[in-house]
């Protein structure tokens, strides 16, 4: 199977500009995945208090190699670092925080993001695929703003901003913006609306990447 050319922002581009646009003082959890480089990149005074569903509340970058604390670890099992003031609590209470609104950016990775913005980002549906859809459903239902970090397109070129999506969805009408190596997309009523491209890259040839209709 061909791939495509990757253009446009590193993954760890995509990373910093997504860390940019968190307010001072937000409460954020990272999925698991893409969005976790984005706690390597706060910005300089200021402070994000990251939110892991595994019991961590207080999330710092990852920890340099030889550093790694073995009872430290985010949701995907990967090291972290705690920051000074974390607090470590059951997983239960920790889907009680997700649950009850307490979190403002819910940051998650995706398959697909429909113009809607419903998401799709467990499963392909196919045999054999993940069997079940684990927290992401509540964290699309109970966090304030839910944002996508997702490449532009699959490996071999398919849409993944699609016009509906295919696979099984994790909640409807849940995504606020989406960022990708093209572009940084808000999912408004009027439609998905493009707020910054990557350098390098065009209107036409986002909108020849993308299924959807764009706004500028």
């Amino acid at each position: 199977m061909n791939t495509i050319e990757r253009l446009g922002w590193s993954r760890n581009e995509m990373a910093q500009k997504a860390a940019m646009d968190i307010p001072d003082g937000s409460y954020v959890n990272l999925g698991i995945g893409m969005p976790e480089l984005i706690a390597d990149h706060v910005p300089a005074g200021i402070e994000v208090i990251y939110h892991t569903e595994n019991g961590l509340l207080g999330m710092g970058p990852v920890p340099e190699k030889g550093q790694e604390d073995i009872e430290l670890i985010n949701a995907g099992k990967k090291y972290v670092t705690a920051i000074e003031g974390a607090c470590f609590f059951h997983h239960a209470d920790s889907f009680t925080m997700i649950r009850g609104g307490h979190l403002d950016i819910s940051i998650l990775g995706a398959l697909q993001v429909c113009e809607k913005g419903d998401l799709a980002n467990w499963s392909t549906g196919k045999p054999g695929a993940i069997p079940a859809v684990g927290g992401a459903m509540d964290l699309v239902a109970g966090v304030k703003n839910v944002w996508v970090i997702t490449d532009h397109n699959t490996k071999d070129g398919k849409f993944k901003l699609v016009n509906n999506c295919s696979f099984p969805l994790t909640g409807k009408g849940v995504v606020d913006r989406v960022y990708t190596n093209l572009a940084i997309i808000e999912i408004t009523e009027a439609g998905l609306k493009v707020r910054e491209m990557a350098p390098g890259i065009t209107f036409e040839y986002l909108q020849e990447k993308t299924e959807p209709k764009l706004l500028q």
